[in-house]
């Protein structure tokens, strides 16, 4: 029998449990998120190309894991896909997906692990959130586009049960560092029992 892993996803403490986790996973983790219906890649990419209707514009995955975040930002209409993420068996698996223009591994304790500039588009796709990556990882990626640039993310149920996550978001938009370009409640993972918030943000 096939061991499940969703379940424990959720109470992961620190990023070496994380990793060690993800690398465990990656073998079966495409099978057992199709299982459950998984939804948000597919919203955040076409919530993405809504507001960037750019194909050639390349876009920095981060934490693609298995690629399938990837999948769904190709499918989308974007061309030009770069993907990072901290456990080389994700990696693997995203590799053989071939969707990327490159693949990289990311320091999880690298300040910023994203030359800023570098991307006018970033995806953070069920990345940040209990289990994931941590909350700062938010203020990371803000701090990578340059001024016009688009974050799109997602933050599951679990993470909108504790109000630090949309505190964090809020923090850009009251200042008037960001703005808002959409927000959307839907589906995450159905079979769960568990739906996400899908956001664009623009730097300004």
């Amino acid at each position: 029998m096939t061991e499940k892993f969703l379940d424990k996803a959720y109470g992961l403490d620190t990023s070496e449990d994380a990793s060690q986790f993800y690398n465990d996973w990656a073998s079966t983790y495409d099978a057992e998120i199709a299982e459950n219906g998984y939804a948000t890649p597919g919203r955040c990419a076409k919530a993405l190309f809504a507001k960037l209707p750019e194909p050639d514009t390349p876009v920095l995955d981060f934490g693609c894991g298995t690629g399938l975040s990837g999948l769904a930002l190709k499918l989308a209409g974007f061309k030009v896909i770069d993907g990072i993420d901290p456990s080389p068996e994700m990696l693997a698996q995203a590799t053989a997906k071939g969707v990327y223009r490159s693949l990289s591994s990311l320091d999880v304790t690298a300040k910023t692990p994203i030359p800023k500039g570098a991307y006018k588009a970033i995806a953070a796709i069920g990345v940040i959130g209990p289990g994931a990556a941590p909350l700062s990882t938010f203020d990371i990626l803000m701090k990578a586009l340059d001024r016009g640039g688009y974050l799109v993310f997602s933050y599951n149920d679990h993470a909108l049960a504790d109000p630090i996550y949309e505190g964090a978001l809020n923090g850009w938009l009251d200042c008037g560092a960001a703005r808002l370009l959409s927000k959307d409640y839907g589906p995450h993972l159905p079979g769960q029992g568990l739906n996400s918030n899908v956001y664009v943000l623009q730097k300004t």
